[in-house]
């Protein structure tokens, strides 16, 4: 099984965070990692299928997987 990288143990930390609007989320994504908030989601979505996040952090990848249905 493959570690997370640096940037995907990043992305669950990320998801820690609240927010008081989306749209203050959407900016730091493109500032933090780089990308279209849409490139971030599909990356996030990803990532939390692979058992690698789930050993990391099971608690936000539940989370995440519930929000997601």
């Amino acid at each position: 099984m493959a570690a997370l990288s640096e940037q995907e143990q990043e992305i669950l930390a990320f998801e820690h965070l609240r927010w008081k609007s989306e749209g203050a989320k959407e900016e730091e994504i493109r500032r933090r990692f780089g990308v279209e908030p849409w490139r971030y989601f599909q990356q996030l979505n990803a990532l939390i299928d692979r058992p690698e996040a789930q050993e990391a952090d099971p608690v936000t990848v539940r989370q995440l997987l519930q929000r997601r249905g």
